[in-house]
């Protein structure tokens, strides 16, 4: 009777539910290669640098009103915010997301432990522009005593939305796929957005107002450099770089 019972509550486990959360057989295992992830040889690496340069008129940023929201109000002078998607002082542009697009293919990098942090500050996204890994910690704080959310718009991973309705609220998010760029608005503050380059390596960064970008420790090898910009599109250059060399590149965008 007890082995008739025992009987009965696995074909009951197996009809109901998903069935692939039970098994009564054996699987083949299939074996898939071992992770190769790339080794950082102090001996060998090398440096990709440059500016990023917008020629032309510089066009008036556009204004955007946030007195509807008397918080948000209070960070900006007149009530007015201007938009970051095109800043440039000098001949430099800010906001430029630079990487490697090509030349790390069959390399695994481990992503680190270490969060990237975004922040909803003064009712912006600080940075406006930024990076991090595949499987990296992504930290979305609220240093505003208003309520935010975090809404992406992924075309390779699931989107997801979260709130941020307390002023040192936090909360912390991964992507599974990379992907450039990712956009985040807040569905609360329409003229607020940013973006987020996920990438499968540690080798992109983001201009400041000097236009600069480097990416360092980069094994030698054959390499397209892509330079990503929200409203003027990208550029990419091919690169070979020597053990120990480095590279200076030049990325001139102008109106379009």
């Amino acid at each position: 009777m007890r082995k008739i019972f025992l009987l009965f509550v696995v074909a009951l486990a197996a009809g109901c539910g998903p069935k692939e959360e039970v098994s009564l057989k054996s699987e083949p295992v299939t074996e898939s290669a071992p992770a190769v992830f790339a080794a950082v040889d102090s001996a060998t690496v090398g440096l990709v640098k440059g500016k990023v340069f917008f020629d032309g008129q510089v066009p008036e940023p556009k204004m955007m009103s946030v007195k509807g929201n008397p918080e948000c109000a209070a960070f900006h002078q007149g009530g007015t915010i201007a938009s970051e998607e095109l800043v440039s002082s000098g001949g430099l542009l800010q906001n430029v997301f630079v990487y490697v697009k090509q030349g790390l293919e069959g390399r695994t990098f481990a992503p680190p432990a270490t969060p990237v942090t975004i922040s909803n500050k003064s009712c912006v996204y600080a940075p406006h522009v930024s990076g991090a890994r595949v499987g990296q910690p992504i930290e979305f704080f609220n240093q505003d005593s208003t309520l935010h959310n975090i809404h992406s718009y992924p075309k390779n991973a699931k989107p997801f939305n979260l709130g941020l309705p307390l002023v040192g609220m936090k909360q912390v998010k991964k992507f599974d796929a990379p992907e450039v760029m990712v956009p985040l608005k807040c569905d609360v503050h329409p003229w607020m957005l940013g973006y987020i380059g996920i990438l499968p390596h540690p080798y992109f960064g983001v201009t400041a107002a000097d236009g600069v970008f480097e990416l360092k420790d980069l094994p030698p090898g054959d390499y397209v450099i892509e330079a990503w910009h929200e409203k003027l599109g990208a550029q990419t250059q091919n690169i070979t770089l020597g053990p120990q060399e480095t590279k200076e590149l030049e990325f001139r965008f102008a109106a379009v």
